[in-house]
């Protein structure tokens, strides 16, 4: 008898299942539909041995103490600044946009003051901004939203951008000064040996037993087991009853080149031109060396793996129809992002799953860590 059969391998399913076998004794079962644990942020050698993001790049950073200590108890990180340029018009510009984007683009020489006051100028103010749409031509002015946003995020959602929420544009920042840094988290790490390594360590305990290759609901009446942890997508553990979620997915398009340099910055987006929305070379995450280099192409689709929820008011309805359903159902707890229908970063994901774990356990934060902490010292 399991007291937890958990569904899933990513960060929701490895942070709860550590926790509750670590800390409690629990005994733990892992369903995983794939043929690796580590969900999304998994990582792999390729055939030439360079070390690829199967599933795009996954970039660590946190402002949370809580959630770098706990997860350096199982990784060691490598200090990593991760930089991003747009292709426009034939040239890269830093994204986020800062005061070089403004004045490499317009021939311009302002300091961070000059910028506030030109975006000011230019800014078309919106009596309630609803809209992705509205964020930005709020804050930058047609023009730049022409240039940077429009195109770049009918791509990735196959919807323009005045019919989504705010909230797709809300995440991007504009800066007047220069810092072209993509995050300006506290802590902007990468794991040393890669994210599966992390995974490994995290799972290694004699109490949790994983499945690969199972679909949950093969098993599920078979195995026994007390409670619950559901990270898929919630829509699916109800058989889609009032409907499916929309999601965008991502097809990857991986190439090896025989240079050890693509491209001057990790990422390259492409708002404009070509179909795929940006190019990722990995060494830069990595730190590998190698004598040849890895990039993949970001492609954006309707179908495939469930990747990005899509933000608009009829979509987060629907949502709120489940999660009064999953409220309701016993012995089932729903973590994550495709179980709350929401987009997390990683270390949101790993925060929201510490908290479900001191529920569960009846620990507060500060004890259930300690005895990370205190078990590998």
């Amino acid at each position: 008898m399991f007291d937890y059969m958990i569904v899933g391998a990513g960060f929701a399913g490895a942070v709860t299942a550590e926790r509750l076998a670590r800390c409690h004794g629990k005994r733990v079962l892992i369903v995983e539909s794939r043929n690796h644990i580590g969900g999304n942020a998994y990582d792999c050698y390729n055939d030439d041995g360079l070390l690829i993001h199967k599933y795009g790049p996954h970039i660590f950073h946190t402002n949370s103490q809580d959630v770098f200590d706990y997860l350096s108890t199982f990784t060691q990180w490598r200090p990593y600044q991760h930089w991003v340029r747009a292709s426009v018009d034939g040239q890269l510009y830093p994204i986020p946009i800062n005061r070089e984007t403004i004045n490499k683009m317009y021939g311009l020489n302002l300091n961070a003051f000059e910028v506030e006051a030109f975006l000011q100028s230019v800014a078309e103010k919106c009596p309630e901004v609803k809209t992705s749409e509205d964020v930005i031509v709020n804050r930058v002015g047609r023009d730049l939203y022409e240039k940077f946003f429009k195109n770049y995020t009918r791509k990735q959602w196959a919807l323009d951008p005045s019919e989504l929420d705010a909230t797709v544009t809300a995440r991007i920042p504009v800066r007047t000064n220069m810092d072209g840094r993509y995050f300006t988290d506290r802590y902007q790490v990468m794991p040393l040996h890669g994210y599966t390594r992390m995974f490994e360590r995290m799972l290694a305990l004699p109490n949790i037993k994983i499945m690969l290759n199972t679909d949950y609901r093969e098993i599920v009446d078979v195995i026994p087991y007390r409670e619950m942890i559901y990270t898929g997508p919630v829509d699916a553990y109800f058989d889609h009853c009032f409907g499916k979620l929309p999601y965008r997915s991502l097809e990857f398009r991986f190439e090896t080149l025989n240079t050890p340099k693509h491209q001057e910055t990790p990422v390259v987006n492409y708002p404009n031109e070509y179909p795929y929305t940006r190019v990722t070379e990995f060494k830069y995450l990595t730190g590998q060396e190698h004598p040849r280099t890895t990039v993949v192409y970001e492609y954006p689709q309707a179908e495939g793996d469930p990747y990005y929820p899509v933000p608009r008011p009829e979509n987060a309805e629907l949502y709120r129809r489940y999660e009064e359903l999953a409220c309701r159902t016993e012995g089932v707890h729903f973590v994550g992002r495709l179980a709350t229908y929401k987009y997390y970063n990683m270390d949101q994901v790993v925060a929201q799953a510490l908290t479900l774990c001191t529920r569960l356990i009846g620990m507060n934060r500060r004890d259930l860590l300690r005895t990370s902490i205190e078990g590998h010292a």
